[in-house]
């Protein structure tokens, strides 16, 4: 099993969510439906642009490579390991979305406050938690080159996005 789409995938859905977060500032008490979507829309466009960096990453080591089959494993093993983690982290998430949209507004604004805030500061201790794991699981230097990037990659979106379209939201 190859990791890239799955890895692929979670990156630009997290793409989506950071546009979001670039719109939604610190106060979200309004739902604007057309706002969050265009933002969310926004991020999504960034974070596929970024995200062609690890993918031109990968095949640059790929076409480079003396011994092709031997570096896509190397990679496909480190990309394993790299998924682990984001795997729990997105899971994570998942669960205190979910709570947010079916709880009542006490309990899902609990959930923001004590769960999906504290998990948007922690997105680059998983990143950092994702290399470990792409390293750990043999992927090696390779691995970890391709996920330094991709990690880059997804943690820049929210602020690329933010200064370029929110910059005026608080």
């Amino acid at each position: 099993m190859t990791p890239a789409i799955p890895l692929v995938l979670l990156g630009l859905v997290d793409a989506a969510f950071s546009g979001f977060r670039a719109y939604a500032g610190s106060d979200a008490r309004i739902r604007k439906r057309r706002a969050t979507t265009r933002a969310a829309l926004r991020g999504l466009a960034v974070g596929a642009v970024l995200l062609l960096a690890p993918t031109l990453t990968a095949a640059l080591l790929l076409l480079t490579a003396r011994d092709r089959a031997r570096t896509y494993d190397t990679l496909t093993a480190g990309g394993l390991g790299y998924l682990l983690p984001l795997t729990v982290y997105a899971l994570a998430v998942l669960f205190l979305l979910a709570a947010y949209f079916t709880l009542s507004f006490r309990a899902s604004t609990l959930a923001v406050v004590i769960g999906l805030g504290p998990l948007t500061l922690l997105r680059p201790l998983a990143v950092a938690a994702a290399c470990l794991g792409a390293v750990l699981n043999g992927g090696g230097g390779s691995a970890l080159l391709v996920g330094a990037t991709a990690g880059g990659a997804v943690l820049w979106v929210e602020p690329a996005v933010h200064r370029r379209w929110y910059h005026y939201v608080r």
